[in-house]
């Protein structure tokens, strides 16, 4: 049988939430497919490509819809679309911050995006949206209210710099 790309990405999911992400190899993959390894290189030129993939798609499904509101109302459900799609996976922060740090751009840009559309200029956006990344996969595991504590902190911050 013959899988597509996202066929191979969802069964990686699956195992991942499954087994966990120390278990997830190509090998393994390939053998719950019922391919030859081989076969995956079709669509992804190693296992990082695969890890990538697994975490845009992770991140796909955590995305809110897309609404007219607030920058900082957006870049609250940004924040909290990250933590939940991260939570909804085992190892799924594990996972994007591995990914992350090779392309911390694809997590940053949304959220930097937001801030330009406030008024900031390229440094602050740049700065805030990373920062802002950077809390998320640090405090994935923390209380709810402690986490919505943090991230106001955070967004008081912003505001205040773009007052």
């Amino acid at each position: 049988m013959r899988y597509r790309r996202d066929d191979v990405v969802a069964r990686a999911i699956e195992v991942l939430d499954a087994h966990g992400l120390e278990a997830l190899s190509m090998r393994r993959l390939a053998g719950d497919l019922g391919v030859q390894p081989g076969a995956l290189y079709h669509h992804f030129t190693n296992k990082d490509a695969l890890l990538a993939a697994i975490a845009d798609e992770i991140l796909r499904r955590g995305r809110r819809p897309a609404e007219i509101m607030a920058w900082d109302a957006e870049v609250h459900l940004l924040c909290l679309g990250l933590r939940d799609a991260m939570r909804r996976h085992r190892d799924g922060a594990l996972l994007i911050g591995r990914v992350s740090r090779s392309d911390a751009e694809g997590l940053e840009r949304p959220l930097r995006a937001a801030l330009e559309r406030a008024g900031a200029e390229e440094r602050l956006a740049c700065v805030g949206a990373r920062t802002l990344v950077r809390f998320v996969l640090a405090h994935e595991d923390d209380e709810d209210g402690d986490f919505a504590l943090g991230l106001g902190l955070l967004l008081d911050g912003l505001r205040a710099r773009l007052a």
